[in-house]
């Protein structure tokens, strides 16, 4: 394959303040964006940091970033793609106590402010259930939120496979109920179920999650 000889790959490292996360499609994560001493990069998340990346990493934290640098020698493109992310220290110019960014997050020199920790939303974001409609629920669950005022208090976060991919879009709520064969149009029903108390629901029946008929039962 005469194309690899167009590649250079090289080990990076780079140490500066987190500033962001790079978001497609409303909830995928990609990558997140670093500001170092020589500027600002856009840095790809390998799979595995994708699925076990913890979203409420505080901008302003200094994290040490290592992967590869891909150079395509024919248009000159530099790809940055990490492998390890890590919370540091950082005083007076000197890095210490490289802390693995994953959750649960561990960071020292963030203020640990009392405990408000956002409610999850798993949703599977494998192609079989994004085929299956998965996109549309996802978009249907952000709604939701926005309509019931939950955003500050329930995320959505994008996994790798459930394994489950003949019955998708799957997602799993945060009580660690798991749900499978989820439509958009069962959205709402759903997240009255779990957050709302304005319809009497029967928490016996979201444990089984039986669908018949593409209905919720």
């Amino acid at each position: 394959m005469g194309g690899s000889h167009s590649m250079e790959v090289s080990e990076f490292r780079l140490e500066g303040r987190f500033i962001n996360f790079v978001i497609k499609d409303g909830y995928k994560l990609k990558g997140l964006l670093l500001a170092t001493h020589e500027g600002e990069f856009y840095i790809k998340l390998a799979k595995h940091l994708r699925a076990a990346f913890d979203l409420r990493l505080p901008p302003g934290t200094w994290l040490q970033v290592v992967g590869y640098k891909i150079h395509d020698l024919k248009d000159g493109t530099v790809t940055l793609k990490a492998e390890r992310v890590m919370a540091v220290r950082s005083e007076m110019g000197r890095v210490e106590t490289p802390t693995p960014v994953q959750e649960p997050l561990s960071i020292d020199n963030t203020k640990a402010k009392p405990a408000k920790t956002k409610a999850t939303i798993l949703v599977c974001q494998k192609s079989d259930c994004i085929k299956r409609g998965g996109k549309a629920v996802c978009q249907a669950l952000e709604a939701a939120l926005s309509d019931r005022g939950l955003e500050d208090q329930v995320t959505i976060k994008g996994t790798g496979c459930m394994k489950n991919c003949k019955a998708g879009p799957n997602l799993v709520m945060p009580d660690k109920t798991r749900h499978s064969r989820i439509q958009a149009s069962q959205v709402p029903a759903l997240m009255n179920q779990h957050f709302g108390d304005k319809m009497s629901a029967q928490p016996e029946n979201l444990r089984e999650v039986v669908i018949r008929n593409g209905k919720l039962s």
